[in-house]
């Protein structure tokens, strides 16, 4: 029985897995004897070549594109994960060609986009933590506030920033957050709710005329924390104009100024900043906190647009605090998906 068990499996020609190994290593012969002899596959493919070097600069330059032009840096840092959708592109384009030269050039853009994104295709969520916390941008045309209220507060989180709060609309919101959240504040735009006692709360004057960020002290069981909620004005890509980001920047460069200020140690900033972490006009504020997706986040984390995600300009970031997870929450009737993370506030970093 065994021996005919052996050979129906050979006479299938093996396993599945070795099928497959077979059939791909067919395909590479065929593909090497179809190149071999071939001098033109050294010669073919040099600007194929070129792309790939200049995109692999790009990536590892990013910082040196200058914003002088439309922010062109600040745009090409916001979508900077992108690029490397160029790759495989330049991979097919290469193997079409059959230009050995245009694929060992290819080496050098995907080295460095796993340098700077590879950390992020791994798992890095952990279990525990002190705090929940989230932050959603519920867009002030939000079809539904009272749905988009309780989905946020089903979270579980303990402390949740909104932001992009319309006046009218604000006493819906704190209807619906009432049952979850004991303690409360709106300041403008943005709101902050929490389990916990709350105070010093003010708002944070980012030089805009109004109000769009605000300050409140949260005292957890593990004592005292200082928790920001800010809005960044919006940007935009414009023809002319380039990647408008000028209010943005200088609003950043006050609330890089404001928590820098802050006197306690333990610090978490919740909100829509309009940008991301690579974005180097938010160097006030992310070069002093650390991004809880970075830290402890399973993939991208990307928030924004809701109905196809490009880029995590939602941000949730500590100071002080350790990250355990951070996780996107399903989409609500907003524009922008929220985001939540887990923290640990005994061991601050």
């Amino acid at each position: 029985m065994a021996q005919q068990a052996y050979m129906t499996e050979t006479d299938n020609g093996g396993s599945g897995p070795e099928r497959r190994r077979d059939r791909f290593r067919r395909l590479m012969n065929r593909l090497i004897s179809g190149w071999r002899g071939d001098p033109g596959i050294w010669r073919r493919g040099i600007v194929l070549a070129a792309l790939a070097v200049v995109l692999a600069l790009v990536m590892l330059l990013h910082a040196r594109v200058p914003n002088t032009i439309g922010n062109l840096g600040s745009l090409t840092e916001t979508f900077l994960p992108w690029l490397g959708l160029l790759i495989p592109v330049l991979l097919l384009l290469a193997l079409v060609r059959k230009s050995a030269t245009a694929l060992i050039a290819l080496i050098l853009p995907v080295v460095v986009w796993l340098n700077l994104f590879g950390g992020l295709l791994t798992d890095k969520t952990g279990g525990g933590g002190d705090l929940t916390v989230a932050t959603h941008n519920v867009n002030a045309d939000n079809p539904d506030p009272a749905g988009t209220a309780r989905d946020v507060a089903a979270s579980g989180a303990d402390v949740l920033a909104l932001e992009e709060l319309k006046a009218s609309v604000v006493p819906v919101y704190e209807k619906a957050l009432a049952p979850t959240y004991k303690y409360h504040s709106v300041q403008g735009t943005v709101g902050l709710w929490s389990k916990y006692p709350m105070s010093g709360v003010r708002a944070v004057d980012i030089k805009l005329g109004w109000t769009r960020a605000m300050r409140a002290t949260v005292t957890t069981a593990q004592g005292p924390v200082a928790f920001y909620v800010a809005h960044m004005p919006s940007v935009r890509v414009k023809l002319k104009a380039g990647f408008t980001a000028r209010q943005r920047d200088t609003s950043a460069d006050a609330l890089g100024e404001a928590i820098a200020d802050e006197k306690l140690p333990r610090k978490v900033l919740l909100g829509d900043l309009n940008g991301t972490m690579n974005d180097r006009s938010l160097n006030g504020v992310t070069s002093q906190m650390r991004s809880t997706q970075g830290a402890a986040g399973n993939g991208f984390g990307f928030s924004w647009p809701a109905s196809f995600p490009m880029a995590r300009i939602d941000q949730i970031m500590v100071q002080g605090v350790e990250p355990v997870s951070s996780w996107t929450l399903p989409a609500t009737g907003s524009d922008h998906l929220p985001v939540a993370a887990r923290v640990n506030l005994d061991t601050g970093s």
